[in-house]
């Protein structure tokens, strides 16, 4: 039975553009520095066109980027939360109560502590900051491909991603400022709050009444509509990282150790939480097929929402957006690595449960 919610993808489970995402994201990285740095004040007007500090070039990116995505999403499918409570729980307590306060801890540790006399100390609270952006948005659309590579239950996919997303809505503004705020970071309420607003409320409503007049038109019409829109999100993140490329150029040339630097908290923090949601849902007695997604929504990140946020409240040129980009970066291999795992160690998981 289809629910209209899985995104088109090969036969393997990822279309050509996720499977070679952190490829993707490479060349933007090249593309963006050389033409920062041969065409410098071209991109210094482009980030000037901006209105109530959004940048109106990164926010039609944005959107481009996100509806497609949201379009996935079935909030219906909010009644099948019952069904896999335990599951749910796990996932919940993961994403909100573990992944955004152990990120901020690895960051302390690593960026304020360990790495800092490598970073430019001018930075380094925007590092942290980008850190804390990136795990404090659970992932949605790419989870759908998480799953299916590992027979995850879809059903338990599309309610966990909904309610993860229903959540988002209220908590990530207070979340992101409490970390901010115990950081020591200055935290721009206006901002952030318009920030909110305009990457997941306005972009939740907009996509919620296309997709119901999309389904009027059949599932077969939706079934293609997704299929024909689905490229426009990594599309338009790859032209918003050539942007912040292009900004963070200079930056990077002078110091290219930051974003090996910068990956050690995220891939900790991927493999951290995503162990710790699949043995979670081991010692709660749920099915392996549910363990699975629930391991890879606990470790996942929304990172199109916190490349977003990230440039709205600190700028193109800020730590803060080259560091949501390094998840980016990393996102694909490190999946792929969690989804191998899971898938290996089925036999393991199912003995005694």
């Amino acid at each position: 039975m289809s629910t209209g919610c899985e995104p088109t993808a090969s036969a393997s489970g990822m279309g050509v553009f996720e499977r070679y995402l952190s490829a993707w994201v490479a060349i933007c990285i090249v593309i963006g520095v050389l033409l920062g740095q041969w065409f410098p004040h071209a991109f210094q007007t482009l980030g000037a066109l901006e209105v109530a500090q959004v940048n109106l070039p990164v926010g039609l990116l944005i959107w481009v980027m996100i509806i497609p995505m949201l379009l996935r999403i079935d909030f219906g499918a909010l009644h099948q939360v019952k069904a896999h409570s335990r599951g749910i729980a796990v996932t919940l307590a993961v994403n909100w109560l573990v992944k955004p306060f152990s990120m901020a801890l690895l960051a302390w540790l690593f960026i304020r502590g360990l790495f800092a006399p490598w970073l430019p100390a001018a930075q380094i609270d925007s590092y942290v900051a980008g850190l804390i952006l990136l795990a404090a948005a659970p992932c949605t659309a790419m989870v759908f491909v998480w799953s299916r590579l590992t027979g995850g239950d879809p059903y338990f996919t599309l309610s966990q991603v909904a309610l993860n997303d229903l959540i988002m809505v209220f908590a990530f503004a207070p979340l992101v400022a409490f970390l901010l705020g115990v950081s020591s970071i200055t935290v721009p309420w206006d901002t952030l709050l318009t920030s909110v607003l305009l990457y997941i409320v306005i972009p939740v409503i907009l996509a919620q009444l296309l997709r119901r007049v999309l389904l009027t038109r059949g599932q077969a019409a939706f079934d293609a509509a997704l299929a024909a829109i689905g490229p426009w999100s990594i599309t338009a993140l790859l032209l918003t990282l050539v942007l912040l490329f292009a900004f963070q150029g200079e930056a990077i040339l002078r110091q290219p150790l930051v974003i090996l630097l910068l990956a050690v908290p995220i891939l900790i923090q991927v493999l951290l939480n995503s162990a710790l949601a699949y043995w979670l849902n081991r010692q709660v007695g749920e099915k392996h097929s549910v363990a699975c997604p629930s391991a890879l929504i606990g470790a996942s990140n929304f990172f199109e929402l916190a490349v977003a946020a990230a440039i709205a409240l600190f700028g193109f040129e800020s730590g803060a957006a080259l560091a949501t980009v390094v998840g980016v970066l990393i996102e694909v291999p490190v999946m792929l690595l969690v989804v191998k795992v899971v898938n290996a160690s089925k036999g393991w998981y199912e003995q005694n449960v």
